[in-house]
């Protein structure tokens, strides 16, 4: 018995394919099934019921798999220990992160904090909130990056703050505006992010409405995308709402959509790094949450006239 094949149950538990399984941490499909097996046949047990699409733990599996985890923690803190010991930091860092905040912030940072710190190894997962915080509390991400509070047992560090932003069709309305205000939204077709997405639930704060006493429009579309949604608003359909550093670079030369600030007090999310342990990593955690604050635009770090939204 191995970590390795110890790590190998616990992500064909989590993703429930064998093939999204060993695509997930990278190896091959035979290999992953074939340690899985060579364990099975050593503790002379069946893990997995391969019958069942997806497929599923067996009983006895299920008791193993949680001890897999609780085993496999148990190293991952022997590892951290060793990492935090000296000067330089090293190690692998594994960073769980909203698909809001991905595209747009990881880029601001991420050479500056390879140059500064060449010896530690990131790895970063686009992931919804829920599964960042479970990510956290199962110890697979070291750290979060998020938008909403938390509870229980997750410390935070705040990052900044990022205003929403309106982007409007040239032809609608709304256009003519020097800002919008939250009150010209209220009745308003929105075009949304996916339930699950927080983004989508701070929308719907800002607009003052839930989804009963929206205007519908002549189309429904719902994108796990902010890009979409930007293309939507392009091709003459209605107003979406952006973060800041979605707009960033975007190009109004080319884009047929306008883009329009909010008057104060300005709408805006509060972008948090989140941890489950704090006394690990706790000098690696605070260089990655001050390469972040240093990189951003220098817009974002005032927080005056900002209302938060959670």
């Amino acid at each position: 018995m191995t970590l390795t094949q110890l790590s190998y149950i616990v992500a064909v538990d989590k993703y429930r394919h064998f093939a999204t399984a060993a695509k997930k941490i990278y190896i091959t499909q035979p290999t992953l099934s074939m340690q899985i097996q060579k364990l099975e046949d050593e503790l002379d047990v069946l893990i997995f019921d391969r019958s069942k699409s997806p497929v599923v733990p067996t009983a006895i599996g299920e008791e193993i798999i949680e001890q897999a985890k609780k085993i496999l923690s148990g190293a991952k803190h022997i590892e951290d220990m060793v990492a935090v010991q000296g000067e330089e930091l090293r190690g692998t860092f594994r960073v769980g992160i909203i698909p809001t905040i991905a595209p747009y912030l990881v880029p601001l940072f991420l050479k500056s904090f390879v140059d500064q710190y060449p010896h530690i190894e990131l790895v970063f997962e686009e992931a919804l909130t829920e599964e960042v915080l479970k990510g956290l509390n199962e110890d697979y991400f070291d750290v979060g990056i998020i938008a909403t509070p938390t509870e229980g047992h997750i410390f935070e560090k705040d990052l900044f703050l990022e205003p929403f932003l309106a982007y409007i069709n040239p032809n609608h309305k709304l256009a003519k505006k020097d800002k919008i205000c939250v009150d010209d939204l209220y009745e308003e077709d929105l075009w949304l992010l996916n339930e699950g997405h927080c983004f989508r639930d701070q929308t719907m704060k800002i607009c003052k409405k839930n989804n009963e006493k929206r205007n519908k429009a002549p189309i429904i579309f719902e994108s796990g995308n902010l890009e979409t949604l930007k293309r939507l608003v392009e091709q003459d359909f209605g107003v979406t709402l952006m973060p800041y550093l979605a707009m960033n670079d975007h190009d109004t030369s080319c884009a047929n959509g306008i883009v329009k600030e909010f008057e104060d007090p300005v709408p805006s999310r509060k972008i948090r790094l989140v941890y489950s342990r704090e006394f690990l990593k706790q000098n690696l955690i605070g260089a990655f949450a001050d390469v972040i604050k240093e990189s951003i635009p220098e817009e974002l770090e005032s927080d005056e006239d900002k209302m938060v939204v959670e």
